[in-house]
């Protein structure tokens, strides 16, 4: 006759399948959790200040700024308001157009005032040149245009600039009124890791 459990075994092994059925069920996923620096392996923080200057080409058979769309006001507003310009704009060494040239500011800007002419930036200065060939860093902020000297911080970044912060002003150094073409002298400040 084959030989048969006792009874409790039965018993034990429902309780032990059981209860492990609650441990997993119970098993919590983490959110977020603090780190220490160290963890990530972080160096000294550091500043660094980089200066080169944006192109933003709206003419021509090859414009690096292009509208993608507007308002049913934009064409009526002294503003412009409502316009949104898409861009791969060239940064290089010098103001001339044929300078060396060290990156790209991708991203969109905005006519985002209706008495003024103030621009919503959303951009990133992607680096192609040097050490920080391949990082990146992020832009947010308001470009009042006519205005001498323009501050718009940076949000963050990637690569070398990875946790940055810091700021950009931006200086018009030409602009050609009856094409919208300009030449921008940027100064920018971040501190990074």
């Amino acid at each position: 006759m084959a030989q048969t459990l006792p009874k409790h075994t039965h018993t034990i092994l429902t309780l032990i399948i059981f209860s492990s059925l609650i441990l997993i069920q119970a098993q919590t996923h983490q959110f977020s959790r603090k780190l220490s620096t160290k963890s990530l392996n972080f160096k000294k923080q550091k500043l660094t200040h980089l200066h080169f200057y944006f192109h933003d080409i709206l003419s021509g058979d090859d414009p690096t700024a292009i509208k993608v769309a507007e308002s049913r006001i934009t064409n009526t507003s002294r503003t412009g308001f409502g316009a949104v310009i898409m861009i791969d704009d060239p940064l290089t060494v010098g103001p001339e157009r044929g300078s060396k040239i060290v990156g790209r500011a991708q991203g969109i800007y905005a006519s985002a005032c209706l008495t003024d002419t103030r621009l919503l930036m959303a951009l990133n200065y992607v680096f192609l040149e040097g050490k920080y060939n391949g990082s990146s860093l992020s832009i947010l902020g308001t470009n009042s245009v006519f205005s001498p000297v323009r501050e718009m911080p940076v949000v963050g970044g990637s690569g070398l600039f990875r946790f940055a912060t810091g700021y950009a002003l931006a200086k018009t150094h030409k602009v050609n009124f009856s094409n919208g073409d300009a030449v921008v002298e940027y100064n920018v400040y971040v501190l990074h890791y």
